[in-house]
């Protein structure tokens, strides 16, 4: 379906354009704007993308339109956008925390909406994208969705309502990860190693774990148990982690951020 597609990307920054190099050789035809033109310029140089001349442009363009603005500025480019809609057209917003009852109220048309929620591991091809519909978007808008984001990373549907518990989880999780990253640099360094070595002995060592959970090979539980001999050095290890409470940490962490996108969404 989306090689048939033209697509539409409002607002091409960090994670419009990390979407646009996800897509910009799979979409039939791909158009983007952004108030940045110099940004706009480099990007549809590097890309296979067509610079619109303005917001309303890509709408008018386009059969699905990706809104990768700021939640602050949803409402102003639906009213800008507002006669370029079509029912038959999907509107897919990663604006953070605006409904997509306010979104469709704002277009002041019947059409599909979608939201969605990928994380800046898109950027790689890695997100972790949630997508949720509770407007009146058919299986075909959906589907186009699912097509869109998977060309960035995995998907997966939940009810809206839990929209902010995905930005708790898996928006803010690349930050707590990469916290944790640089933290075992930090303990390698403590030991000895160089700083770049121990960078990547970290880096590798979390990317390695999670493809053995993605890809099936056990709980997280079972496979860290694979790991701990009785008396060894991992166990050693696992207990330092326990006596700092680092589960409950990760555990409130999630929570916190979960809490505080509940709180923007209604601000």
């Amino acid at each position: 379906m989306l090689e048939q597609t033209c697509v539409g990307i409002i607002g091409v920054g960090k994670m419009g354009g990390a979407l646009a190099a996800a897509i910009a050789d799979r979409a039939g035809e791909l158009w983007g704007y952004d108030t940045d033109s110099q940004r706009l310029t480099s990007i549809s140089r590097q890309l296979n993308l067509r610079p619109a001349d303005g917001n309303g442009d890509v709408v008018s363009r386009s059969d699905a339109i990706i809104l990768a603005v700021k939640p602050k500025e949803v409402a102003g480019v639906l009213e800008e956008v507002r006669p370029a809609l079509r029912p038959e057209k999907v509107l897919i917003s990663i604006a953070a925390g605006v409904p997509t009852e306010r979104i469709s109220a704002e277009a002041g048309e019947r059409i599909q909406v979608v939201r969605a929620m990928p994380n800046v591991l898109a950027t790689v091809g890695e997100s972790s994208t949630a997508i949720a519909s509770d407007s009146p978007a058919d299986e075909q808008g959906l589907q186009l969705a699912q097509e869109i984001f998977s060309c960035a990373g995995r998907v997966v549907m939940v009810p809206e309502a839990l929209l902010n518990a995905v930005t708790g989880l898996s928006g803010s999780g690349p930050a707590f990860v990469f916290t944790f990253i640089e933290a075992l640099a930090d303990g390698g360094v403590a030991v000895g190693l160089p700083r770049q070595q121990a960078l990547e002995l970290a880096a590798q060592t979390v990317l390695g774990a999670a493809k053995m959970v993605l890809q099936g090979h056990g709980h997280p539980a079972a496979l860290r148990d694979m790991v701990t001999s009785p008396g060894g050095t991992t166990i050693a290890g696992l207990g330092a982690l326990e006596s700092r409470a680092f589960r409950a940490a990760c555990m409130e962490a999630v929570q916190a951020a979960a809490k505080r996108a509940a709180e923007l969404a209604k601000a």
